[in-house]
Protein backbone atom coordinates (compact mmCIF):
# COMPACT_ATOMS: atom_id res chain seq x y z
CA UNK A 1 0.00 0.00 0.00
CA UNK A 2 1.01 3.62 -0.54
CA UNK A 3 2.43 4.70 2.81
CA UNK A 4 1.04 8.25 2.48
CA UNK A 5 -2.67 9.00 2.46
CA UNK A 6 -2.43 12.52 1.09
CA UNK A 7 -0.06 12.25 -1.87
CA UNK A 8 1.54 9.95 -4.42
CA UNK A 9 4.98 8.70 -3.39
CA UNK A 10 7.88 8.33 -5.82
CA UNK A 11 10.57 5.70 -6.28
CA UNK A 12 12.57 4.12 -9.10
CA UNK A 13 13.72 0.70 -10.28
CA UNK A 14 17.03 0.42 -8.44
CA UNK A 15 20.13 1.21 -10.45
CA UNK A 16 21.42 4.75 -10.90
CA UNK A 17 24.48 6.38 -12.53
CA UNK A 18 27.93 5.57 -11.17
CA UNK A 19 30.80 8.06 -11.00
CA UNK A 20 33.43 7.60 -13.76
CA UNK A 21 36.11 6.46 -11.31
CA UNK A 22 33.87 3.70 -10.01
CA UNK A 23 32.90 2.57 -13.52
CA UNK A 24 36.59 2.25 -14.37
CA UNK A 25 37.25 0.37 -11.13
CA UNK A 26 34.42 -2.09 -11.79
CA UNK A 27 35.71 -2.76 -15.30
CA UNK A 28 39.19 -3.41 -13.95
CA UNK A 29 37.86 -5.76 -11.29
CA UNK A 30 35.91 -7.63 -13.95
CA UNK A 31 39.23 -8.13 -15.74
CA UNK A 32 40.75 -9.68 -12.64
CA UNK A 33 42.73 -6.68 -11.39
CA UNK A 34 43.16 -5.78 -7.75
CA UNK A 35 41.70 -2.30 -7.31
CA UNK A 36 43.04 -0.40 -4.32
CA UNK A 37 40.39 1.61 -2.51
CA UNK A 38 37.47 -0.05 -4.27
CA UNK A 39 35.36 -0.40 -1.13
CA UNK A 40 35.71 3.31 -0.36
CA UNK A 41 34.77 4.22 -3.92
CA UNK A 42 31.57 2.22 -3.55
CA UNK A 43 30.78 3.53 -0.08
CA UNK A 44 31.21 7.14 -1.21
CA UNK A 45 29.15 6.52 -4.36
CA UNK A 46 26.28 5.08 -2.31
CA UNK A 47 26.29 8.07 0.02
CA UNK A 48 26.31 10.43 -2.96
CA UNK A 49 23.53 8.68 -4.85
CA UNK A 50 21.28 8.65 -1.79
CA UNK A 51 21.91 12.39 -1.35
CA UNK A 52 21.06 13.08 -4.99
CA UNK A 53 17.88 11.00 -4.80
CA UNK A 54 16.70 12.96 -1.81
CA UNK A 55 17.59 16.26 -3.49
CA UNK A 56 15.49 15.17 -6.49
CA UNK A 57 12.60 14.53 -4.11
CA UNK A 58 12.50 10.74 -4.42
CA UNK A 59 10.62 9.24 -1.48
CA UNK A 60 11.78 5.62 -1.55
CA UNK A 61 15.50 5.40 -2.33
CA UNK A 62 18.11 2.71 -2.98
CA UNK A 63 21.88 2.31 -3.05
CA UNK A 64 21.80 2.70 -6.85
CA UNK A 65 23.49 -0.72 -7.20
CA UNK A 66 26.69 1.32 -7.26
CA UNK A 67 29.16 -1.50 -6.65
CA UNK A 68 27.56 -4.12 -8.91
CA UNK A 69 28.75 -4.75 -12.49
CA UNK A 70 25.25 -5.71 -13.60
CA UNK A 71 22.07 -6.17 -11.61
CA UNK A 72 21.75 -9.82 -12.61
CA UNK A 73 25.34 -11.10 -12.74
CA UNK A 74 26.94 -9.72 -9.57
CA UNK A 75 26.26 -13.07 -7.90
CA UNK A 76 29.01 -14.76 -9.96
CA UNK A 77 31.59 -12.90 -7.86
CA UNK A 78 30.06 -14.05 -4.58
CA UNK A 79 29.44 -17.76 -5.06
CA UNK A 80 31.22 -20.80 -6.42
CA UNK A 81 30.30 -22.47 -9.67
CA UNK A 82 30.83 -19.74 -12.26
CA UNK A 83 34.18 -20.52 -13.85
CA UNK A 84 32.81 -21.74 -17.15
CA UNK A 85 33.62 -20.32 -20.53
CA UNK A 86 32.18 -16.92 -21.27
CA UNK A 87 29.32 -16.80 -23.72
CA UNK A 88 27.11 -14.05 -25.05
CA UNK A 89 23.97 -14.55 -22.97
CA UNK A 90 21.95 -11.64 -24.36
CA UNK A 91 19.55 -13.64 -26.46
CA UNK A 92 17.65 -11.58 -29.03
CA UNK A 93 16.85 -14.26 -31.61
CA UNK A 94 13.37 -12.98 -32.34
CA UNK A 95 14.40 -9.38 -32.96
CA UNK A 96 17.56 -10.51 -34.72
CA UNK A 97 15.46 -12.50 -37.17
CA UNK A 98 13.32 -9.49 -38.10
CA UNK A 99 15.91 -6.70 -37.79
CA UNK A 100 19.34 -8.32 -38.24
CA UNK A 101 21.29 -5.12 -38.95
CA UNK A 102 19.99 -3.38 -35.84
CA UNK A 103 20.59 -6.43 -33.69
CA UNK A 104 24.16 -6.84 -34.92
CA UNK A 105 24.97 -3.24 -34.04
CA UNK A 106 23.50 -3.73 -30.59
CA UNK A 107 25.38 -6.97 -30.01
CA UNK A 108 28.66 -5.40 -31.11
CA UNK A 109 28.29 -2.83 -28.38
CA UNK A 110 27.70 -5.50 -25.73
CA UNK A 111 30.42 -8.03 -26.53
CA UNK A 112 33.32 -8.47 -24.13
CA UNK A 113 32.23 -5.66 -21.85
CA UNK A 114 31.45 -7.45 -18.61
CA UNK A 115 32.08 -11.10 -17.89
CA UNK A 116 29.13 -13.48 -17.95
CA UNK A 117 30.53 -16.99 -17.45
CA UNK A 118 28.49 -20.15 -17.53
CA UNK A 119 27.81 -22.20 -14.42
CA UNK A 120 30.23 -25.15 -14.42
CA UNK A 121 29.96 -26.43 -10.84
CA UNK A 122 27.86 -26.50 -7.66
CA UNK A 123 26.70 -23.11 -6.44
CA UNK A 124 27.47 -22.09 -2.86
CA UNK A 125 28.36 -18.88 -1.05
CA UNK A 126 32.04 -17.96 -0.97
CA UNK A 127 31.68 -14.24 -0.15
CA UNK A 128 28.47 -13.57 1.72
CA UNK A 129 30.29 -10.67 3.37
CA UNK A 130 29.73 -8.76 0.11
CA UNK A 131 26.00 -8.74 0.89
CA UNK A 132 26.74 -7.44 4.38
CA UNK A 133 28.92 -4.67 2.93
CA UNK A 134 26.09 -3.60 0.61
CA UNK A 135 23.72 -3.48 3.56
CA UNK A 136 26.14 -1.55 5.76
CA UNK A 137 26.80 1.02 3.00
CA UNK A 138 23.09 1.66 2.53
CA UNK A 139 22.45 1.82 6.27
CA UNK A 140 25.16 4.44 6.66
CA UNK A 141 23.85 6.50 3.74
CA UNK A 142 20.21 6.42 4.93
CA UNK A 143 20.75 6.85 8.65
CA UNK A 144 17.66 8.41 10.18
CA UNK A 145 15.34 7.41 7.35
CA UNK A 146 12.50 4.95 8.07
CA UNK A 147 12.98 1.46 6.66
CA UNK A 148 9.96 1.69 4.36
CA UNK A 149 11.67 4.62 2.61
CA UNK A 150 14.66 2.49 1.59
CA UNK A 151 14.84 -0.49 -0.73
CA UNK A 152 17.56 -2.80 -1.95
CA UNK A 153 17.47 -4.92 -5.07
CA UNK A 154 18.38 -8.59 -5.45
CA UNK A 155 18.40 -10.74 -8.57
CA UNK A 156 15.78 -13.42 -9.02
CA UNK A 157 16.82 -16.97 -9.94
CA UNK A 158 15.12 -16.53 -13.28
CA UNK A 159 17.06 -13.44 -14.32
CA UNK A 160 20.37 -14.96 -13.19
CA UNK A 161 19.60 -18.03 -15.30
CA UNK A 162 18.85 -15.72 -18.24
CA UNK A 163 22.24 -13.97 -18.09
CA UNK A 164 24.49 -16.74 -16.78
CA UNK A 165 24.16 -19.95 -18.77
CA UNK A 166 24.20 -23.41 -17.25
CA UNK A 167 26.64 -26.18 -18.19
CA UNK A 168 26.51 -28.11 -14.91
CA UNK A 169 22.98 -28.79 -13.65
CA UNK A 170 21.02 -31.42 -15.52
CA UNK A 171 17.89 -29.35 -16.10
CA UNK A 172 16.82 -25.73 -16.16
CA UNK A 173 14.61 -26.38 -13.13
CA UNK A 174 17.51 -27.87 -11.16
CA UNK A 175 19.67 -24.85 -11.99
CA UNK A 176 16.93 -22.42 -10.95
CA UNK A 177 16.44 -24.27 -7.67
CA UNK A 178 20.16 -24.17 -6.90
CA UNK A 179 20.15 -20.42 -7.52
CA UNK A 180 17.07 -19.99 -5.32
CA UNK A 181 18.69 -21.90 -2.47
CA UNK A 182 21.61 -19.47 -2.51
CA UNK A 183 19.67 -16.26 -3.12
CA UNK A 184 17.26 -17.05 -0.26
CA UNK A 185 19.99 -16.03 2.19
CA UNK A 186 20.54 -12.69 0.45
CA UNK A 187 16.81 -11.96 0.36
CA UNK A 188 16.44 -12.66 4.05
CA UNK A 189 19.50 -10.60 4.96
CA UNK A 190 18.08 -7.56 3.16
CA UNK A 191 14.73 -7.98 4.89
CA UNK A 192 16.33 -8.42 8.31
CA UNK A 193 18.32 -5.23 7.72
CA UNK A 194 15.00 -3.37 7.70
CA UNK A 195 14.90 -2.47 4.01
CA UNK A 196 12.22 -3.13 1.45
CA UNK A 197 13.39 -6.02 -0.76
CA UNK A 198 13.02 -5.52 -4.49
CA UNK A 199 13.12 -8.78 -6.43
CA UNK A 200 14.45 -8.11 -9.92
CA UNK A 201 12.48 -10.35 -12.28
CA UNK A 202 12.80 -9.06 -15.86
CA UNK A 203 12.89 -12.69 -16.99
CA UNK A 204 9.12 -13.01 -16.66
CA UNK A 205 8.67 -10.67 -19.62
CA UNK A 206 11.89 -10.06 -21.57
CA UNK A 207 12.72 -13.73 -22.02
CA UNK A 208 9.63 -14.10 -24.20
CA UNK A 209 11.09 -12.20 -27.18
CA UNK A 210 14.50 -13.80 -26.72
CA UNK A 211 15.13 -17.03 -24.85
CA UNK A 212 11.62 -18.43 -25.32
CA UNK A 213 10.54 -16.70 -28.52
CA UNK A 214 9.73 -20.03 -30.15
CA UNK A 215 7.36 -21.25 -27.40
CA UNK A 216 3.61 -20.96 -27.62
CA UNK A 217 2.07 -18.34 -25.37
CA UNK A 218 0.61 -21.08 -23.20
CA UNK A 219 3.99 -22.72 -22.71
CA UNK A 220 5.65 -19.41 -21.98
CA UNK A 221 3.06 -18.63 -19.31
CA UNK A 222 4.03 -21.93 -17.69
CA UNK A 223 7.65 -20.69 -17.59
CA UNK A 224 6.52 -17.46 -15.91
CA UNK A 225 4.42 -19.37 -13.38
CA UNK A 226 7.33 -21.70 -12.61
CA UNK A 227 9.79 -18.84 -12.08
CA UNK A 228 7.35 -16.99 -9.82
CA UNK A 229 6.68 -20.13 -7.80
CA UNK A 230 10.39 -20.82 -7.28
CA UNK A 231 10.83 -17.24 -6.10
CA UNK A 232 7.84 -17.51 -3.78
CA UNK A 233 9.42 -20.53 -2.11
CA UNK A 234 12.73 -18.70 -1.74
CA UNK A 235 11.00 -15.76 -0.03
CA UNK A 236 8.53 -17.69 2.10
CA UNK A 237 10.04 -16.34 5.33
CA UNK A 238 9.57 -12.70 4.27
CA UNK A 239 6.22 -10.90 4.57
CA UNK A 240 4.71 -9.89 1.25
CA UNK A 241 4.39 -6.26 2.33
CA UNK A 242 8.17 -6.10 2.75
CA UNK A 243 8.79 -6.96 -0.91
CA UNK A 244 8.33 -5.49 -4.37
CA UNK A 245 8.58 -7.36 -7.67
CA UNK A 246 10.16 -5.63 -10.69
CA UNK A 247 9.48 -6.88 -14.20
CA UNK A 248 10.38 -5.43 -17.58
CA UNK A 249 10.79 -6.27 -21.25
CA UNK A 250 14.50 -5.44 -21.46
CA UNK A 251 15.99 -2.06 -20.62
CA UNK A 252 17.19 -1.08 -24.08
CA UNK A 253 16.07 1.05 -26.97
CA UNK A 254 14.97 -1.37 -29.66
CA UNK A 255 11.98 -2.54 -31.68
CA UNK A 256 10.34 -4.54 -28.85
CA UNK A 257 7.74 -5.59 -31.40
CA UNK A 258 7.73 -9.14 -30.03
CA UNK A 259 7.25 -8.16 -26.37
CA UNK A 260 4.62 -10.26 -24.67
CA UNK A 261 1.65 -8.03 -23.74
CA UNK A 262 1.24 -7.31 -20.04
CA UNK A 263 -2.31 -8.59 -20.27
CA UNK A 264 -1.07 -12.05 -21.30
CA UNK A 265 1.12 -12.62 -18.24
CA UNK A 266 -0.29 -10.40 -15.51
CA UNK A 267 -2.25 -13.17 -13.80
CA UNK A 268 0.93 -15.25 -13.44
CA UNK A 269 2.86 -12.21 -12.16
CA UNK A 270 0.19 -11.43 -9.58
CA UNK A 271 0.87 -14.80 -7.97
CA UNK A 272 4.05 -13.33 -6.51
CA UNK A 273 4.12 -13.04 -2.72
CA UNK A 274 5.50 -9.51 -3.11
CA UNK A 275 2.98 -6.73 -2.53
CA UNK A 276 4.48 -4.15 -4.89
CA UNK A 277 4.44 -4.71 -8.66
CA UNK A 278 6.93 -2.53 -10.58
CA UNK A 279 6.70 -2.52 -14.37
CA UNK A 280 7.25 -0.45 -17.51
CA UNK A 281 4.49 2.03 -18.28
CA UNK A 282 6.17 4.97 -20.01
CA UNK A 283 7.96 3.74 -23.13
CA UNK A 284 6.27 3.74 -26.56
CA UNK A 285 5.66 -0.01 -26.56
CA UNK A 286 3.96 -0.30 -23.17
CA UNK A 287 2.56 3.10 -22.20
CA UNK A 288 -0.93 2.12 -23.33
CA UNK A 289 -1.09 -0.87 -20.99
CA UNK A 290 -2.54 1.11 -18.09
CA UNK A 291 -5.82 0.05 -19.64
CA UNK A 292 -5.13 -3.56 -18.60
CA UNK A 293 -6.35 -2.56 -15.13
CA UNK A 294 -9.80 -1.82 -16.52
CA UNK A 295 -10.28 -5.57 -16.74
CA UNK A 296 -7.80 -7.00 -14.22
CA UNK A 297 -8.68 -6.57 -10.56
CA UNK A 298 -5.74 -5.61 -8.39
CA UNK A 299 -5.64 -8.00 -5.40
CA UNK A 300 -6.23 -6.41 -2.03
CA UNK A 301 -2.68 -7.20 -0.90
CA UNK A 302 -1.00 -5.61 -3.94
CA UNK A 303 -0.07 -2.10 -5.08
CA UNK A 304 1.38 -0.83 -8.37
CA UNK A 305 4.66 0.92 -9.14
CA UNK A 306 4.16 1.81 -12.81
CA UNK A 307 6.98 3.39 -14.74
CA UNK A 308 5.88 6.94 -15.55
CA UNK A 309 9.24 8.07 -16.89
CA UNK A 310 11.35 6.19 -19.43
CA UNK A 311 14.82 4.84 -18.61
CA UNK A 312 16.30 4.59 -22.12
CA UNK A 313 15.96 8.09 -23.59
CA UNK A 314 17.36 11.50 -22.75
CA UNK A 315 13.98 13.19 -23.05
CA UNK A 316 13.01 14.84 -19.78
CA UNK A 317 9.32 14.11 -19.33
CA UNK A 318 7.00 17.06 -18.72
CA UNK A 319 5.58 16.93 -15.20
CA UNK A 320 2.07 17.25 -16.61
CA UNK A 321 2.61 14.10 -18.68
CA UNK A 322 3.92 12.32 -15.59
CA UNK A 323 0.81 13.39 -13.67
CA UNK A 324 -1.41 12.21 -16.49
CA UNK A 325 0.22 8.79 -16.50
CA UNK A 326 -0.11 8.48 -12.73
CA UNK A 327 -3.79 9.38 -12.89
CA UNK A 328 -4.50 6.66 -15.45
CA UNK A 329 -3.53 4.09 -12.83
CA UNK A 330 -4.94 5.88 -9.80
CA UNK A 331 -8.35 6.20 -11.43
CA UNK A 332 -8.48 2.45 -12.02
CA UNK A 333 -6.87 0.86 -8.96
CA UNK A 334 -7.17 3.63 -6.37
CA UNK A 335 -4.76 6.44 -5.61
CA UNK A 336 -3.70 4.73 -2.37
CA UNK A 337 -2.46 1.77 -4.42
CA UNK A 338 -0.07 3.65 -6.71
CA UNK A 339 3.55 4.68 -6.23
CA UNK A 340 5.11 6.53 -9.17
CA UNK A 341 8.18 4.77 -10.57
CA UNK A 342 10.58 4.45 -13.48
CA UNK A 343 10.41 1.90 -16.30
CA UNK A 344 13.73 0.31 -15.36
CA UNK A 345 17.15 1.18 -13.97
CA UNK A 346 19.37 3.99 -15.22
CA UNK A 347 22.59 2.08 -14.55
CA UNK A 348 21.72 -1.60 -14.93
CA UNK A 349 25.08 -2.20 -16.64
CA UNK A 350 28.22 -0.56 -15.26
CA UNK A 351 29.82 -0.72 -18.70
CA UNK A 352 27.33 1.48 -20.49
CA UNK A 353 24.38 3.78 -19.94
CA UNK A 354 21.72 5.19 -22.21
CA UNK A 355 20.95 8.35 -20.29
CA UNK A 356 23.39 11.12 -19.40
CA UNK A 357 23.96 11.12 -15.67
CA UNK A 358 22.88 14.75 -15.16
CA UNK A 359 19.73 14.14 -17.19
CA UNK A 360 18.88 11.18 -14.92
CA UNK A 361 18.52 13.52 -11.96
CA UNK A 362 16.49 15.99 -14.01
CA UNK A 363 14.16 13.17 -15.04
CA UNK A 364 13.75 12.08 -11.41
CA UNK A 365 12.98 15.68 -10.44
CA UNK A 366 10.31 15.71 -13.16
CA UNK A 367 8.95 12.49 -11.67
CA UNK A 368 8.52 14.06 -8.24
CA UNK A 369 7.05 17.25 -9.69
CA UNK A 370 4.58 15.20 -11.71
CA UNK A 371 3.63 13.18 -8.65
CA UNK A 372 2.98 16.42 -6.76
CA UNK A 373 0.72 17.65 -9.58
CA UNK A 374 -1.17 14.34 -9.61
CA UNK A 375 -1.57 14.49 -5.85
CA UNK A 376 -3.19 17.93 -6.04
CA UNK A 377 -5.65 16.60 -8.61
CA UNK A 378 -6.41 13.38 -6.72
CA UNK A 379 -6.81 14.70 -3.18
Amino acid sequence: MNQMKDRILTTHAGSLPRPPQLIDAIRRKENGEQVEGFDKLVRDAVADTVRLQREAGVDIVSDGEEGKPLYATYIKNRVSGFNGTQEMPIRIQGEARDFPEFSERRMAGLRNVLKRPTCDGPIAWTDFDAVKVDIDNLKAATQGMPGDSVFMTAASPGVIQFFLGNAYYKTEEEYLQALANVMREEYEAIYKAGFQLQLDCPDVAMSRQSEYFDLSLGDFKKVVARNVEILNEATKNIPGEAMRFHMCWGNYEGPHHLDVPLRDIINEVLRTRASGISFEGANPRHEHEWNVWKDVKLPDDKYLIPGVIDSTTNFIEHPELVAQRIKHYADLVGKENVIAGVDCGFGTNAASTNVDHRIVWAKLAALTEGAALASKQLW
